[in-house]
């Protein structure tokens, strides 16, 4: 298996979606943010680890506060990933909401002030997965946008790497439609601190949402998300239209970069090839260690929790040439990026 000369990013991931790269013409790799592997995710602990372990982005998912703060949460029902549901004070916050055409019941940012959210601590989203990461609940808080944009800084600083964020436009469409649109405060915090396309990527899955932060010509590096079924809500495209050779045309337009499921990037598939003949970037997500997760191939035992061989899959994807990949344990995507280099 022939491995390409360049240095491949490695991008801190949430267990959903992902971590950022460094320098446009590096690739990445995603750990928790590259650290949700072995820390609750989006806490300053787990970007932290992330980036001691060799993460080069760190990812926060974006969603607003009824306040109209950008805070980092996976999702904004926070019924999982915080202690809201132990706080009887917030119990009759518990509504449920019909967010991209799906019902949800929780607890949800949008109904909290920034304030309020401060009272909360975090919690290990995957507790069944990864019960290690318990021990962690409660120690961390619900951080802003402009913490981790300060994070990132000083993470650089200490590391004496660049360290650039990555953020994904979470349900764009849904927030707009409530008077919450997350593009325009996302545009004000990038040119208050006046992030460079080596301090920052946004990433999303609506190609609309990517276009409106197009249009505030930052000069920032775009991520056009893609699901494997579906299409980005609201958009009357399926992703597997995007992923098409015309679609990826369509795509290098307004974005630099695709991150498709790490499953669409297999044999026969011809995506990563199609991408780069476009002139995309091709950042794969997301990569974990534990078998439920791995393909049958690279599976160790029978206990979905346990280890698989992770090396074994980074080594397949590295080896067919992706720029980067999002994980949640940067620590082993970093050993395998070391491991093919040698």
């Amino acid at each position: 298996m022939s491995v390409a000369p360049r240095r491949r990013s490695i991008l801190l991931a949430t267990a959903a979606v992902t971590a950022a790269a460094t320098a446009p013409r590096c690739p990445m790799t995603r750990g928790p943010d590259g650290r949700w592997g072995w820390r609750p995710e989006h806490t300053a602990d787990a970007y932290t680890y992330a980036v001691r372990a060799g993460a080069d982005w760190i990812e926060p998912d974006l969603v607003p506060t009824k306040d109209h703060v950008l805070v980092v949460r996976h999702e904004n029902e926070i019924g999982g990933t915080t202690d809201v549901a132990d706080r009887p004070e917030f119990a009759d916050r518990r509504t449920t909401k019909t967010v991209d055409g799906k019902a949800v019941t929780g607890w949800f940012t949008e109904d909290f002030t920034l304030r309020e959210l401060r009272t909360l601590r975090t919690v290990e989203r995957l507790p069944l997965v990864r019960d290690r990461n318990t021990v962690f609940d409660g120690r961390g808080r619900v951080l802003t946008f402009q913490e981790v944009v300060d994070l990132a800084r000083r993470l650089s600083r200490e590391s004496g790497r660049r360290i650039a964020v990555f953020p994904e436009t979470k349900h764009p469409t849904y927030f707009r439609s409530i008077g919450l649109p997350l593009e325009e405060e996302l545009i004000r915090v990038i040119r208050r601190n006046r992030l460079t396309a080596r301090d920052c990527v946004v990433q999303s899955f609506e190609p609309d949402s990517l276009r409106r932060v197009a249009a505030a010509r930052l000069g920032l590096p775009l991520w056009q998300a893609l699901g494997t079924s579906g299409g980005p809500y609201g958009h009357g495209i399926t992703y597997r239209d995007m992923m098409t050779p015309a679609g990826l045309r369509e795509i290098a337009s307004y974005a630099r970069w695709i991150g498709p499921d790490k499953s669409s990037l297999v044999p026969p598939n011809t995506l990563l090839a199609d991408a780069h003949a476009a002139g995309l970037k091709v950042g794969a997500y997301t990569f974990r260690a534990e078998n439920q997760y791995l393909p049958a191939t690279y599976r160790r035992g029978t206990d979905p929790n346990a280890f698989g061989d992770a090396f074994a899959e980074y080594a397949f994807h590295y080896g067919q040439g992706v720029d980067a990949v999002v994980t949640d344990f940067p620590d082993v995507a970093v050993q395998a990026r070391e491991d093919l280099r040698g």
